[in-house]
């Protein structure tokens, strides 16, 4: 499956990046691509849709690990949404759940 990936800018420093696939070891390096640079302008909101993504493998988390990164090195803000109760599994498990801005209503079923 394909990642297909969607940027709007409600606001000149805020960045909604929607998500439609898998994010897995071949649709990563697109994300990383796209979403790196959303992060390296200071003052900036980062808001990740994951509500069309049902699988992510290892590859994936690390992309939100570098992002996150990129943020606190630029002094900007990311935060997860929509998240599938199965991503956010990942996510809670590798303990990323304690450092990342996610937001609480996971779909699925949590």
């Amino acid at each position: 499956m394909n990642l297909s990936i969607d940027v709007t800018k409600p606001e000149e420093k805020h960045s909604v990046m929607t998500l439609d696939g898998e994010v897995d070891a071949f649709t990563a390096p697109k994300l990383k691509q796209e979403l790196l640079p959303l992060t390296e302008t200071e003052g900036a909101l980062v808001e990740v849709d994951l509500g069309a993504v049902n699988y992510m493998d290892s590859t994936g988390l690390g992309i939100f690990i570098s992002a996150l990164k990129s943020t606190k090195e630029h002094g900007s803000d990311m935060k997860l949404i929509h998240m599938h109760e199965r991503v956010y599994r990942l996510f809670k498990i590798t303990g990323l759940t304690e450092i990342m801005d996610i937001n609480t209503s996971v779909r699925g079923g949590m």
